[in-house]
């Protein structure tokens, strides 16, 4: 039995011998990469490379000639988007759409696109400028509390993805990013301005506070508009932008005048002291479509009473003088003195003068013949004498106003028509 134990042992230890052991660790056998020459080669690979250059090239070399025989294509870009006239017809604005780019542009050339805050944006100037802004391609962004203003004016917008309304009062801070601020908001008529005359005046400082605030935080252009009636009672005819002028601090206007010199002070001091870019322009008396029927200024006064059949209104002797102009030729030189590089103040106005009995004359060719006219007593602080001197905005912002009177009352007439027969009475300012 032992002797077979021994046996079997020596057995298995010469099975053990005889298996083959190895010490060394396994590699995996290198793979050769292909070159790169005899890849392309390779299963007319280069082929589909040089069908692929042709199929590009020839899109790049035939896409701009077919876009030229097919102007259709770009007729829908606005280009010459803001005309001196509407269609009598429809009571519009005056704003147009239709225009075509006589070639391609180069997408890296091309303007680059504003975002843009108009606060006042609904009321009758802001709603004409923002019509210009959005058609230009900007982004704007409308902030207003509706005392004056009137979403109406601003509705034919409401589908556009580059326009944002706000119901905002801009006593109130609001935080924004933007790259330009036109500051419109303040009632601009005696009788919404006198209606809450410490509103009026909150809104001309604590407003224009804000907004300046805003422009230094983003670091945005901010442009203000004043008005002619810093000039007060004016003691220079006609007045220049170094005029002083001659206003009545504790007057039924003052909340107005003052106000409107308060901001701008604060702009002056916010360019001086916080390097802001500010622009003030100075307002003189403005008119057009959407306008509000009855805010007491003048031309909407003569107007929609002529069209009522009542007695035109005139205040005193009616010897007092004005100046007029169409509402596109401000908001041209609004624009002009935003993109310009120099802050103001400028005066925009039309230095054509008319005195009240003059204007009533023209209402009466353009609307009805047999108009009468009623006189009353005189308002309180109201200017004997207002007419801009633009030779300023002439040299530095190559602007000055192309629409008379008469061939402008016209197209503010057809807009007022359809809204007193359709029963609009809304406040429109």
């Amino acid at each position: 039995m032992m002797k077979q134990l021994h046996k079997q042992t020596s057995v298995n230890h010469r099975r053990e011998d005889e298996i083959p052991t190895s010490t060394q660790s396994y590699t995996p056998k290198t793979l050769k990469h292909p070159r790169s020459i005899s890849y392309i080669f390779k299963e007319q690979r280069f082929l589909f490379i040089l069908v692929g250059i042709l199929i590009g090239s020839a899109f790049f070399i035939f896409q701009p000639t077919l876009s030229r025989l097919n102007p259709s294509t770009h007729s829908s870009i606005p280009t010459s988007i803001y005309h001196r006239h509407q269609d009598s017809s429809s009571g519009s604005s005056g704003f147009a759409s239709k225009g075509s780019f006589p070639g391609r542009v180069p997408a890296a050339i091309g303007r680059k696109r504003l975002r843009i805050v108009v606060t006042g944006g609904a009321g009758f100037v802001g709603s004409h400028l923002v019509d210009k802004l959005i058609s230009r391609g900007d982004e704007v962004i409308v902030i207003d509390n509706f005392f004056t203003g009137r979403k109406d004016n601003l509705v034919h917008l409401f589908g556009n993805p580059r326009f944002e309304l706000i119901r905002h009062d801009v006593v109130d801070p609001i935080l924004l990013e933007v790259d330009q601020i036109y500051h419109l908001a303040c009632p601009a008529s005696p009788v919404h301005y006198k209606y809450n005359p410490v509103k009026t005046i909150k809104t001309n400082v604590m407003g224009t506070l804000n907004m300046l605030g805003l422009a230094k935080r983003v670091g945005a252009r901010f442009l203000l508009t004043s008005t002619s009636e810093v000039y007060g009672d004016p003691l220079e005819h006609p007045q220049k932008e170094t005029y002083w002028g001659n206003v009545n601090p504790i007057g039924e206007r003052s909340c107005y005048d003052e106000g409107k010199r308060t901001a701008e002070t604060l702009a002056m001091d916010y360019n001086r002291g916080a390097d802001v870019e500010v622009r003030i322009a100075r307002i003189f008396n403005t008119y057009g479509p959407r306008m509000c029927l009855d805010d007491g200024r003048v031309v909407s006064n003569f107007v929609a009473q002529a069209i009522r059949k009542q007695p035109m209104t005139v205040y005193g002797d009616g010897k007092q003088t004005r100046s007029f102009q169409y509402v596109s030729d401000l908001v041209d030189g609004l624009v002009a003195l935003m993109e310009g590089e120099h802050v103001g103040p400028f005066n925009l106005g039309n230095p054509g003068e008319f005195t009240m009995l003059e204007l009533a004359e023209v209402v009466k060719e353009t609307i009805d013949s047999s108009a009468t006219i009623e006189f009353r007593p005189n308002t309180a602080d109201d200017p004997h004498k207002r007419k801009p001197d633009i030779s300023k905005a002439k040299e530095l912002l190559n602007w000055e106003p192309k629409i008379s009177l008469r061939e402008g009352l016209p197209l503010m007439v057809n807009d007022f028509r359809n809204r007193i027969l359709e029963g609009d009475e809304g406040r429109g300012l």
